[in-house]
């Protein structure tokens, strides 16, 4: 996993603060399924809105609260948690992580936000409302993405598994193994757990897959190639798509990206028929 740190790192260094929300947008996409994630259910999306982002995150935890966005930052002696104001950009708290920390998923679970590490094998717990750390975790593996279903955490480690955690003590209560119609989908990136399904980032390809936890399958996947770019902006092929929140208010999407300096609420295309 060290490229998936390191190989994009020195394209970031000279990126400078965002600045307030961007335009309205309706451009439709075709998508197709390849790039390595199988080639179930191939589905579209719909660009609604479009955010600024902070070109300085790192993108590696992402969710939504109401109008509020909470993110996780990585790289070293720049790993952070903060909340802001999604349509404006203003940041509301924030916690900078130790020097040596390299921030990784996140997710919210009965007042307390859960701030996995890449390979510090820690887990940070902080308190949902102050901010305020209230304990640590730990996890063997390496952490990659975390979300929730109210009831457990669940995350990723870059494998083809992901697991249910307890959330007390970060056990294993279990562990799926994801297939799409190749085999084993390994690299699963940043999670949001929507409606019974888990959407996932696979890195290294402009894909979100959508993933039925029963069986274990990938039941469609939404490839956003060149989403930046189509809507106007500049995209470098090394900013690395990873980040969704789910917009209870709207039914919508919100995707972003490692220092991407923009956000795209996206309506994904129905695939409960396909």
């Amino acid at each position: 996993m060290l490229v998936k740190k390191y190989m994009v790192l020195p394209l970031f260094i000279l990126a400078a603060a965002c600045g307030n929300s961007g335009s309205s947008d309706s451009n439709n996409n075709n998508n197709s399924a390849d790039n390595g994630s199988g080639n179930a259910a191939a589905a579209d999306y719909t660009v609604v809105k479009v955010f600024a982002h902070d070109p300085t995150a790192f993108t590696e935890g992402f969710y939504l609260k109401g109008d509020t966005a909470y993110e996780s930052a990585g790289e070293p002696n720049k790993s952070r948690l903060f909340s802001y104001d999604l349509a404006t950009g203003k940041v509301y708290q924030e916690v900078k992580l130790g020097k040596d920390d390299f921030g990784e998923g996140i997710s919210e679970l009965n007042g307390k936000i859960y701030q996995m590490t890449w390979q510090q094998h820690v887990v940070y717990v902080y308190d949902a409302t102050t901010f305020k750390k209230t304990g640590q975790l730990t996890w063997p593996n390496e952490g990659w993405g975390m979300t929730t279903d109210g009831q457990q955490l669940i995350i990723s480690d870059g494998s083809s598994h992901i697991y249910y955690i307890n959330p007390a003590d970060f056990s294993i209560i279990k562990t799926l193994n994801i297939q799409n119609d190749y085999g084993p989908l390994s690299q699963i990136n940043e999670l949001e757990y929507v409606d019974g399904f888990i959407y996932a980032n696979v890195w290294q390809t402009d894909n979100i897959v959508k993933i039925d936890p029963a069986t274990s399958k990938v039941v469609a996947t939404f490839d956003l190639s060149d989403i930046r770019k189509k809507n106007g902006f500049q995209q470098n092929k090394d900013d690395v798509l990873n980040g969704i929140a789910f917009n209870k208010a709207t039914g919508n999407f919100v995707i972003t990206g490692k220092n991407w300096d923009h956000s795209f609420e996206v309506k994904f295309a129905d695939t409960s028929n396909k």
